[in-house]
């Protein structure tokens, strides 16, 4: 029985948007300086669907729209009535003067951006589907299929206004899924910007030419401060309301960053045990008796500052 976001009966999934594109480094920054650079910051729909948004981004109509896509998947933007707007995490990536990483150069932002599309499953249902809900450690492209076709029935057995998603559309979100994490083809030279951006990350690689595998264990490239704010936000939509989280919820439950960052127990408690240094005293790790949680001290701590702090120690580490 499925649990968490995708058992909402309100819940709509949604298996396309992208055009078959995986997210590319450039993108995000081209859809939000479109954006910002708009009349009072609100750009008009007409934006990414003028016949000029060909020139406006330099790519294609179906990139045009990908690029869209991942831009409001990723929380980049956000729709305002008939405008497109930047957010508060747009600008602080992003902006000319003050964007702490524009081009995606950082792991610290990979991270982030993985987050955004597999830690809530409102417009990349396949990504949150798979780091969830696949209990298997090595899959192929049908595993994830097929159990994607069958929530699509059962969704639209309850639904009013049907998910119009074919096995087709199904199976092409389930590849740009794939070749969202996995390098496909062998190339003689290689060109990050080409490459899809969350390739870096080797949460997921090929075992052979249809098969893949999840590495799970320590992520020694994912900040502190990204793990923060993931822990916050899963927080903020699991149990708002509970002052304590137990470790089972935060390794197992759909949409945790246990589930998300494929950390195994370990590696969670890891981070779990220096969180009230890593949160500056925002979180307090408790393991008595056998019974391990994390209480929080506020109610509603600034996830930018955690976002903050992955950014600062990042430049550290460059430093050194």
């Amino acid at each position: 029985m499925i649990r968490g976001p995708l058992a909402n009966p309100t819940f709509r999934a949604q298996f396309s948007g992208h055009e078959t594109f995986p997210l590319r480094h450039l993108w995000l920054k081209k859809a939000y300086d479109q954006v910002a650079a708009a009349k009072g910051g609100a750009a008009p729909k007409a934006l990414f669907t003028d016949p000029e948004a060909i020139v406006t981004f330099g790519v294609g109509k179906n990139m045009v729209g990908s690029i869209r896509h991942w831009a409001l998947t990723c929380g980049i933007l956000e729709e305002d009535g008939d405008v497109f707007r930047t957010t508060a995490l747009g600008d602080y990536l992003f902006a000319d003067d003050s964007g702490v990483d524009p081009f995606l150069e950082a792991p610290t932002t990979l991270w982030l951006l993985h987050w955004m599309m597999a830690g809530t499953p409102d417009r990349s249902t396949t990504w949150f589907y798979v780091f969830n809900h696949l209990t298997v450690q090595t899959f192929d492209h049908e595993a994830i299929a097929a159990p994607l076709r069958d929530y699509r029935e059962q969704q639209n057995a309850r639904l009013k206004n049907k998910i119009r998603a074919s096995d087709a559309t199904i199976k092409r979100d389930v590849e740009c899924f794939l070749r969202s994490y996995v390098t496909t083809r062998q190339r003689k030279f290689s060109d990050d910007l080409f490459e899809p951006a969350l390739v870096p990350l080797g949460l997921i690689r090929a075992v052979s030419s249809k098969s893949y595998q999840f590495r799970r264990g320590a992520k020694p490239t994912l900040p502190d401060g990204i793990f923060l704010y993931a822990f916050h936000d899963f927080w903020m939509r699991h149990a708002p309301d509970q002052q304590t989280l137990s470790v089972e919820a935060l390794t197992f439950e759909p949409g945790s960053p246990g589930r998300v960052f494929k950390l195994d127990e370990d590696a969670l408690v890891e981070r779990l045990a220096r969180i009230e240094e890593s949160s500056a005293g925002v979180y307090l790790w408790s393991d008595t008796a056998g019974v391990r949680n994390v209480a929080r001290r506020f109610q509603s701590p600034d996830p930018m500052n955690f976002l903050a702090s992955a950014y600062e120690t990042a430049k550290q580490r460059s430093a050194a």
